[in-house]
């Protein structure tokens, strides 16, 4: 059975020798691509290599040179289109430096992420770029510094943690999107966010055990202060996880509260989506009965009637850039830790209002 359709085992650097009648040696300097060939043995070899359909053992070349040609990525939340967008950058800026791309999803779980990282160093990768899910239990990303294995923290920064970073400044962008909403005369506001907690009320900043929901946490609470809203704390609602239905849960328990709020900025388009989608079963219509703005222009915010106002985060160039800096220091650099902050764009469509109490008094 000719070797190229063999089932049983996969085509060697021995037979590729054999089928280009040269010395195991000179088919493995020509297959590696070191050390002196002559033209006429090197193409001999390749043609000898593509018949026989051979592929290199790529644990055998990490072993040998030290690097795998892979990446590793860790996101919270694969069904979220923001961490899509950031993954297809990051493969198709590791594709054009030769890099391979192995992708694992967390849930938004320390312990998976933890498992995730643990198989991805288990192949070798040659560096990590990682969305972490808990910044209070990060020891795992310590080990991986010490190790100096490149690593990329995407998103989300951990504080007195020597890795680049790639991210926007979340706090400032909550911070924007609240005061147009307070501007529109909303002074009962809500912000609900995926983070998990139960019961799902916010009771403090020792909750918020991601770096980039405390920001944007903070960022709507001080436009809040700035305009003299009282106790703005008690609108933060802690919706958990989508998959399961605990943010249908709190959204339904939100809309139906004795005072409900005018206006609602979303901390990602999963949450923002379930805010819609409750709204219109209760027949309630935005921006007449309720507003809504939402992190991430995500293609359903634009499609709907009205569209949803949103938070504009660069996604594709985040994932450009972290790759960028990963692969950089997989090649030698070694400049010190990297904080790199893209900015935010608002763009607003019809889904801001004056609340119905200030429509009805005029």
């Amino acid at each position: 059975m000719d070797r190229k359709t063999s089932p049983f085992r996969a085509v060697t650097v021995a037979d590729v020798a054999r089928r280009a009648e040269v010395s195991k040696a000179t088919a493995a300097r020509v297959l590696g691509g070191y050390g002196p060939v002559s033209d006429e043995v090197k193409l001999r070899v390749q043609a000898a290599a593509k018949a026989l359909d051979y592929r290199p053992n790529e644990l055998a070349r990490s072993v040998s040179t030290g690097k795998s040609g892979t990446i590793g990525i860790v996101v919270g939340d694969i069904e979220n289109a923001f961490f899509g967008i950031a993954v297809r950058s990051i493969s198709d800026t590791a594709h054009r430096h030769g890099f391979n791309v192995i992708l694992a999803n967390s849930g938004e779980e320390v312990e998976a992420e933890k498992a995730a990282l643990k198989v991805l160093v288990g192949k070798r990768v040659d560096g990590l770029i990682v969305t972490p899910a808990d910044n209070r239990n990060v020891a795992h990303l310590r080990d991986i510094v010490r190790s100096r294995r490149p690593l990329v923290l995407f998103d989300r920064p951990i504080e007195g943690l020597a890795a680049d970073v790639v991210a926007t400044d979340d706090r400032d962008a909550a911070f924007a999107a609240t005061m147009r909403l307070i501007e529109a005369g909303h002074r009962h506001l809500a912000y609900v966010t995926a983070l998990n907690a139960e019961p799902p009320v916010f009771t403090g900043p020792e909750q918020l055990y991601t770096s980039s929901v405390k920001a944007r946490i903070d960022g709507f609470l001080a436009a809040c202060h700035a305009a003299g809203i009282d106790a703005p704390e008690g609108n933060i609602c802690l919706a958990g996880n989508a998959a399961a239905g605990q943010q249908r849960a709190s959204v339904e328990r939100l809309l139906s509260a004795v005072e409900p709020p005018t206006a609602i900025l979303a901390s990602d388009s999963l949450v923002a989506f379930e805010i819609f989608k409750a709204m219109q079963a209760r027949g309630l219509r935005i921006p007449d009965d309720l507003s809504l703005v939402s992190f991430y222009d995500a293609e359903w915010t634009s499609v709907t009637t009205p569209p949803i106002s949103v938070i504009d985060q660069p996604v594709y160039d985040m994932g450009t850039q972290a790759a960028e800096l990963l692969i950089a220091r997989i090649n030698g650099e070694t400049p010190p830790a990297r904080h790199c902050v893209l900015p935010t764009r608002f763009i607003e469509r019809g889904s801001i209002g004056v609340p119905r109490c200030l429509t009805a008094a005029t």
